[in-house]
């Protein structure tokens, strides 16, 4: 009879969750879809729906209000913008570059309804949209 020793089952799955935590990783900040006309990257994004608005969650760390612009078109919400490298980016040497910089664009296709822009608060490193359902829209 075998006898599955349990400190090499816990370690196989322990690195089972590290691929999987550094595969989810290198997704976070992933590129945009190819063709267009620069290159881009997609900012991570969470939705939320209730009974009258969508919220949604993006992940813009280091971007300001002004380099934004959101736009609605029919069912999906544009946002893109750019993110600038820091002043130190330039007169030092890089170590370590993990998020990106540049151009960004996430385009986030949402149910068959609707929508008007809502409320837009950039606080803490993510911009949180509120899209209001317009009434008699199905």
């Amino acid at each position: 009879m075998h006898v599955r020793d349990p400190t090499v089952w816990m370690w196989g799955e322990a690195l089972e969750m590290l691929e999987r935590a550094d595969r989810l990783h290198r997704r976070f900040f992933q590129l945009g879809a190819a063709g267009q006309a620069r290159p881009t990257w997609e900012p991570p994004v969470d939705v939320f729906e209730t009974a009258r608005q969508f919220i949604i969650v993006v992940a813009l760390p280091g971007v300001s209000a002004e380099q934004l612009q959101i736009d609605i078109d029919g069912h999906a919400i544009l946002v893109r913008g750019q993110r600038r490298q820091p002043p130190a980016a330039a007169a030092g040497l890089i170590h370590r570059l993990e998020l990106p910089y540049g151009h960004f664009e996430r385009r986030i296709e949402l149910p068959g309804r609707m929508l008007r822009l809502g409320t837009r608060v950039l606080a803490d490193g993510c911009l949180t949209l509120t899209l209001d359902k317009l009434e008699g829209a199905p």
